[in-house]
């Protein structure tokens, strides 16, 4: 039984934007509570939320180019900045070291932004620069809904993959460095291939670091998901239970086989696939091919099947559920960034999302054009009005 009554999350205290978006300037204070910003659409709001999101590994909730980030006025090769002080409970630390640690709360110093003039992103923890965005994953948690994400279940599933990396990261942070590290030699190979040099020492390299990779990237997958069907099984409130599943080559091998097996059938089919490969680009086999499905429990239908309501209700089930994860397994909830997450939720369910969020102890983002739908929050959240990039507390 999944217990997180009361678990201590992660807290953004302090937020500081420059040249980003259409905040020339911001410094936002806050403290652990929920955090609701509403306002115009296009006041800004999202924005910050998008900011937020960069404090983790990845292109943020837009998958934006860099310079697509940079305040227009700016020019498109010219820089821009996010800083964050990060408060973390004992817990965390313990975590995110593996050192033994007491007392009060610790406070990191988080700094990311676009390098001038480039598609590089620069990340600085506590003041030293970060070898790679992979670092963030070891000092922070994110989750992120969007109305983007309202079409999950109908679009590709390369959406669904980001989602369920997403989702892995918040248990195996060293997930992050493994796809980063497949991805490398996907591209590599693609490379060799396409250029027609068969190499068979190099491309047998790269073959046995992908297989290695991907056979640890799916596995982290199906361990995620094992986990999630029992906290979604457990219930939230009135959302559904939503049951999931990973369909992939390499999944479908780990069902069967043992690792090293798994690894070797991986390698074997992508030796097999060189010429295939250089013809089509890519790779036809790995876990960057694979598919998350989800069912909506209460019907045991394909979430794609159920009306938009039904999916976003779903959605907050697999998102809270993993909170309470990531709260039971480390004492740690992730900070959620919720978009407009009450569009498409009734009173009772939003009652149940707040209830949950203040029990878990995440802080979360919310946004909103509506604040009287955030009104049962009352004073266990912390209330700003968004106007033309100006933020003012309420």
């Amino acid at each position: 039984m999944i217990q997180s009554e009361g678990a201590a999350g992660l807290a953004v205290v302090r937020l500081t934007l420059s040249d980003f978006r259409c905040y020339s300037f911001l410094r936002l204070e806050a403290d652990p509570r929920p955090v609701v910003l509403t306002g115009a659409n296009g006041a800004g709001k999202t924005n910050i939320l998008e900011a937020l999101s960069f404090l983790a590994p990845g292109r943020g909730l837009r998958r934006a180019r860099l310079a697509d980030v940079t305040r227009r006025e700016m020019g498109d090769g010219a820089p821009w900045a996010v800083a964050a002080r990060l408060e973390r409970p004992a817990a965390a630390d313990r975590h995110l070291s593996g050192a033994a640690s007491a007392g009060a709360a610790s406070a990191v110093e988080i700094g990311t932004g676009r390098e001038a003039g480039s598609e590089r992103r620069l990340v600085r923890i506590d003041g030293q620069p970060a070898r790679s965005q992979a670092k963030l994953s070891e000092v922070t948690s994110i989750l992120w809904l969007t109305p983007a994400m309202d079409r999950l279940f109908s679009d590709g599933a390369a959406g669904r993959r980001r989602f369920l990396d997403r989702l892995v990261l918040g248990l195996d942070p060293a997930h992050a460095t493994r796809a980063s590290a497949y991805e490398h030699s996907l591209r590599e190979r693609a490379r060799l291939l396409k250029g027609g040099r068969y190499d068979p020492a190099w491309l047998g390299v790269l073959e046995e670091r992908m297989a290695q990779g991907g056979v640890e990237m799916a596995w982290a997958r199906r361990q995620t998901v094992a986990r999630l069907n029992e906290a979604c099984a457990q219930g939230i409130g009135p959302f559904p239970a939503a049951r999931l599943a990973v369909a992939g080559g390499v999944e479908d091998s780990l069902a069967a086989l043992a690792r090293p097996e798994a690894e070797s059938k991986l390698r074997n089919s992508l030796a097999a696939s060189r010429r295939a490969d250089a013809e089509s680009g890519g790779a036809s086999v790995g876990p960057h091919r694979s598919d998350l499905l989800v069912r909506h429990g209460g019907k045991d239908e394909p979430a794609e099947h159920c009306s938009t309501g039904e999916q976003k209700a779903v959605l907050v089930a697999i998102v809270l559920g993993q909170a309470r994860i990531q709260a039971d397994l480390h004492g740690l909830p992730p900070i959620l960034l919720l978009d407009e997450v009450t569009a498409h939720l009734d009173r009772t369910r939003r009652m149940a999302l707040f209830d949950e969020l203040c029990a878990l102890g995440a802080q979360s983002w919310l946004t909103g054009t509506d604040e009287s739908l955030f009104a049962e929050l009352e004073e266990r959240g912390q209330f700003f009005r968004v106007h033309d990039a100006v933020v003012a507390r309420v």
